[in-house]
């Protein structure tokens, strides 16, 4: 049964807008009447893709809190044996976000009108995912697709989970670095210039931190906004630069040896790997597909480079460790980890302890980095603070030296 988004009033004037199961756009103005509401626009629930509907097309994606509660949903629905089209109209009733409900609402339609969920959920691959979709397909092949989702609830639920911690982890150190910069430039923009203004008129010969403290004053009130641009520019001029594959490939490969980022975004793009191909392999997906599956969840592209040469290595009959170990990018415990499973049988086993294993490690780099971080930050300013004071007293000091 096709879906209808909906407005409509209500018999007290309030705006009510949803998504409505219906044969017909009449047929779904008819349900809205009798539910009591006034329809003011009814419109198909088309997929992302189609060009009716710019709203869905070019509207807000997903979030990933909202992908884990509607897939953890749908598994719980679907182990207790509730037939998948019951199961999306329950999960479109229990959203509370208006996104939520049109994606699942068109995912619904879609599968009533023939298609399997994965096809389904292909309509809208900047919602869900390639390993999403290759997980759903593997669990309607397999025949049990309740298992198949709760595992990939708990694979989402990780997943956006280890993000969170790491995003958490940084937010204390970025709150502290803006409101540092705001502190510094209220310092040199306002406040100094009218209290050194006072040593120019003297005639006096300044201490070169004063000098230093003036220019760096003046300059900022009159090239501020010149300064700022340049940032800008630059970052924009490094955006477009990166785009081009080639540049993209070094810079990614420069970052994964710098001393502690370059750990942590390796540690972080491991992780993610191993997480994905533990649930693939797990749930039956072929190798192959698999490793493809996870080289789309790598934000960095030398490791991706390494991916796709362990692919081709792979076809060729060479195991997955040995081909994983010829790029020398990703870190020798999980090489370790996967040639023991791929010895004992355990693959899948050994890939989720991996996924664990690199999780805790990322987090426990990123709490130590943000210890690191705290302190300096806080010294920093102090520092750059001390050294505006310093500017403003030493002229003090030499005044009242000469009175003396």
């Amino acid at each position: 049964m096709p879906a209808f988004r909906f407005e409509a009033a209500t018999g007290t004037g309030r705006i009510e807008r949803g998504v409505v199961d219906a044969d017909s756009a009449k047929m779904a103005r008819g349900v809205l009447r009798d539910r009591g509401l006034t329809p003011i626009a009814v419109s198909p629930l088309e997929d992302g893709s189609a060009k009716g509907n710019v709203n869905l097309a070019l509207g807000s994606r997903l979030r990933d809190a909202d992908l884990a509660l509607a897939t953890r949903q749908l598994a719980s629905l679907l182990t207790a044996r509730l037939p998948l089209e019951r199961a999306l109209s329950v999960v479109v009733e229990q959203a509370e976000r208006a996104i939520v409900r049109e994606r699942f609402a068109a995912v619904r339609s879609e599968v009533v009108a023939g298609q399997t969920l994965a096809a389904s959920l292909g309509k809208f691959p900047r919602d869900f995912p390639d390993v999403y979709r290759a997980l759903v397909a593997a669990g309607e092949q397999s025949g049990d697709l309740g298992l198949v989702m709760s595992r990939l609830a708990d694979y989402v639920e990780s997943r956006t989970a280890l993000a969170q911690k790491v995003k958490l982890a940084f937010t204390y150190p970025a709150i502290v670095t803006v409101v540092a910069l705001a502190v510094i430039i209220a310092l040199l923009t306002y406040v100094v210039p009218q209290v050194v203004g006072v040593f120019t008129q003297t005639k006096q010969k300044l201490p070169f931190l004063t000098v230093a403290l003036i220019a760096a004053s003046d300059f900022l009130r009159h090239w501020g906004w010149l300064l700022a641009l340049l940032l800008i520019g630059a970052g924009f001029a490094a955006r477009s630069l990166l785009k081009s594959p080639s540049l993209r490939l070094g810079w990614h490969t420069r970052q994964l040896r710098w001393p502690l980022i370059g750990r942590l975004i390796k540690g972080v793009n491991t992780a993610r790997f191993a997480s994905t191909l533990a649930i693939l392999t797990a749930s039956g997906v072929p190798l192959i597909k698999a490793l493809d599956a996870g080289a789309r969840t790598l934000t960095n592209d030398a490791l991706r480079a390494n991916v796709d040469d362990a692919i081709a290595r792979v076809r060729e009959g060479t195991s997955l460790s040995r081909a994983l170990a010829a790029g020398a990018q990703f870190p020798p415990v999980m090489i370790h980890m996967i040639a023991s499973g791929e010895a004992t049988g355990e693959l899948p086993e050994m890939l989720g302890r991996t996924a664990q294993t690199l999780s805790g490690e990322v987090e426990r780099r990123t709490l130590a980095l943000t210890s690191l971080l705290e302190p300096l930050l806080i010294l920093v300013m102090g520092g750059v603070v001390l050294m505006i004071v310093l500017a403003v007293l030493l002229p003090i000091i030499e005044i009242n030296q000469l009175v003396r």
